[in-house]
């Protein structure tokens, strides 16, 4: 192109592939001004209107209003700060279509009712700041009153995190365990389950190593179940023996008939099964590994001990 050429509407419209329409209207808004007109009044532009136009395009198809496009391209604001403020708010846009995205593959899914859907709508859109409040209102009510230090480290473990472009699944388990949290009966057995255990570590002997007594168990009752030992059996003695006197040791109370009743309460209010579906769903929302479930376990220690408090009577 010669430097010193003067290109029609139509010229341009060929040289950069917009329309002669699209060149009209930018020139009206100012965009990219003539720089003289024809004899017969048609509107001329030089070389650099083809840069330019080159660039509105460009601006355009990244988002950019028109009104900025003109400080820009007049240089009245700076291209790198437009670009930064509109790649953060791209950003946000992207992050919302995902979550959306989420919510329906989630809704096709599931198959809610409306007033589910509607719910899980308004909770997977709240912000993460809101996020962490439902939830945080809700072990607070858990834990408010219990200060030990092992309690803080508690409420972290059960703390979801739901990432800012979560996959379908993540949103579906925000959703139920959103829902789980404002449950007032698994509150109140959540409550039940941090009170026991807080009254444990008051009372028991405190030289003890302390371990979850689901932890306690699992490893003691896992070998039981897997050699085939029915819960009522003579075999099964042993354990149930071995489970009493560690809750004895950390309860701080002799092993007797009355112990044993008082363990056999607690692993009932432990085998909850919404408290394993919280921690189900916790490990989605977070991307940890799925928690071994401790639901068969548990029953065979109940059954254990059922049987044989029933069987020693009052």
């Amino acid at each position: 192109m010669d430097g010193d050429t003067l290109y029609s509407i139509g010229d341009l419209a060929r040289r950069t592939g917009l329309t002669v329409k699209t060149i009209r209207f930018y020139s009206d808004r100012g965009i990219v001004a003539p720089t003289g007109r024809s004899p017969a009044g048609y509107r001329l532009y030089d070389i650099d209107a083809v840069a330019r136009l080159d660039f509105v395009r460009t601006l355009r198809a990244l988002g950019l209003d028109l009104p900025t496009i003109r400080k820009v391209v007049d240089r009245e604001l700076p291209l790198p700060e437009v670009a930064a403020a509109h790649a953060e708010a791209l950003a946000v846009q992207i992050r919302t279509l995902r979550l959306r995205c989420a919510v329906l593959t989630a809704v096709a899914r599931r198959g809610p009712t409306p007033e589910e859907m509607d719910l899980m709508h308004r909770l997977a859109k709240l912000s993460e700041k809101e996020r962490g409040g439902l939830i945080a209102e809700f072990l607070a009510d858990v834990f408010a009153h219990l200060h030990a230090p092992a309690f803080r480290a508690v409420i972290r473990t059960m703390t979801p995190e739901l990432p800012d472009d979560p996959e379908a699944e993540q949103v579906e388990a925000w959703v139920e365990l959103a829902e789980l949290a404002q449950d007032p009966d698994f509150r109140a057995a959540v409550r039940r389950m941090a009170d026991d255990q807080a009254a444990e570590r008051a009372q028991g002997d405190t030289a003890v190593v302390r371990r979850d007594l689901a932890a306690v168990v699992r490893d003691q009752v896992g070998p039981a179940l897997a050699a085939g030992v029915a819960p009522a059996s003579p075999e099964a003695g042993p354990v149930v023996a071995t489970l009493s006197a560690h809750y004895a040791c950390i309860s701080g109370h002799g092993d007797d008939s009355a112990l044993r009743r008082r363990l056999l309460t607690r692993l009932e209010t432990v085998n909850d099964p919404r408290r394993e579906q919280y921690f189900q769903l916790l490990a989605v929302i977070n991307g940890w590994p799925a928690p071994e479930s401790l639901t068969t376990v548990l029953d065979w220690s109940i059954q254990a001990l059922r049987a044989r408090i029933q069987h020693a009577g009052p």
